[in-house]
């Protein structure tokens, strides 16, 4: 039996994640970090091909039985139902959600976007993590026991005049979160958001390739630098294990320190 303090604050030995958007950036991260800290992990997002890739990564790199692929369109709800009801069928319970996968399709003024591309950004980045946490937590209040992790973002603090349909979403999300945790705490649910700065993934390459809009985030960060996929990760299984049992209805901000310069 391993006595270590930090190991069992930071286990989630036997649990089940959930992780959507995981077959790359910021969901491969969190995928990969809470496998090496014991769970299994379902790789989700659209695209079967790169779910088996990610899935083969961890498998190879930790243990042949530790993630399955299920892929699915977070705009469908039957297929997140789909995906819910397989990872049952494989490991009989979900342990941990994290909600991550989002959609940009707009860049620029509110003045500019047409309805379709709102609704996207609200349905993809609010309503389906609604939609799955409500699909997982029947298992969870079972088990009087669960994590729910919404992977939002520091726009959600501050107006932009390019991205502010997408930081209406991501505010949102910091509310479904505070509203979720009142609903479940009484489950032993916890219910939180990250909230990260500029991360370097595909999703927000717009933000750090462009040089300029890369000098002027990094100048008044702090740590001046952009972050990466792991710092993310630490959080989230933070959140997930036991270390973070006390914390429910919060966002983690882990930007290097931007939101203190101002946004």
């Amino acid at each position: 039996m391993n006595n270590d303090t930090s190991n069992q604050l930071f286990s989630l030995r036997d649990k089940v994640a959930i992780i959507t958007g995981s077959s790359r950036g910021i969901g491969l991260a969190i995928a990969e970090q809470m496998a090496k800290a014991g769970a299994k992990v379902v790789i989700s997002s659209r695209k079967a091909d790169s779910c088996a890739a990610a899935v083969e990564k961890i498998n190879s790199d930790i243990d042949e039985d530790r993630a399955i692929a299920i892929p699915a369109n977070i705009s469908d709800k039957a297929s997140l139902e789909n995906l819910v009801a397989r990872t049952v069928q494989k490991w009989g319970r979900v342990d941990i959600l994290v909600c991550n996968a989002a959609s940009n399709p707009y860049f620029g003024p509110m003045s500019g976007i047409n309805d379709d591309q709102f609704r996207k950004i609200l349905e993809n980045n609010v309503i389906a993590n609604h939609w799955l946490v409500q699909m997982v937590a029947p298992y969870m209040i079972k088990a009087k026991d669960g994590a729910i992790i919404i992977v939002s973002s520091i726009g959600g603090l501050a107006g932009s005049p390019v991205i502010g349909a997408y930081n209406i979403s991501k505010a949102a999300d910091m509310q479904l979160a505070r509203n979720l945790a009142v609903e479940f705490g009484g489950s032993n649910i916890r219910v939180n958001c990250i909230a990260p700065g500029l991360i370097k993934t595909a999703f927000a390459k717009a933000l750090w390739d462009d040089p300029k809009s890369y000098q002027t985030y990094v100048e008044k960060t702090p740590l001046a630098r952009i972050g990466q996929p792991d710092e993310i990760a630490g959080a989230a299984v933070f959140l997930a294990a036991k270390a973070g049992a006390f914390v429910t209805g919060q966002t983690i901000v882990v930007d290097g320190g931007t939101t203190i310069t101002g946004i």
